[in-house]
């Protein structure tokens, strides 16, 4: 009687958990395009690549934050060195 009885709790649980998950179709059906939505996509996609193109390269690396920073302070610290052992080292 106890595992029919806990058969009937499990089956009603499982309503309200199944009503949370979400439904995501992860296997869409492909959309066919016409030969005119393909010619549209072919012209945009070369504009694009042509408007890449007219972007000058940056010949130098940029400092962001340069103007946070004051005048006098350092542009790059120099590797600390690693410390050394000093005193005796009798046991």
């Amino acid at each position: 009687m106890r595992i029919l009885g806990a058969a009937a709790v499990v089956t009603l649980l499982t309503g309200p958990v199944y009503a949370q998950t979400p439904h995501v179709n992860l296997i869409p059906e492909l959309q066919s395009k016409s030969p005119e939505e393909r010619e549209a996509e072919a012209v945009r996609d070369k504009a694009y690549k042509e408007s890449l193109k007219k972007i000058p390269e940056s010949k130098a690396a940029a400092d962001p934050w340069g103007n946070v920073r004051g005048a006098d302070a350092p542009k790059a610290t120099a590797p600390a060195k690693p410390r050394t052992k000093t005193g005796s080292t009798a046991n």
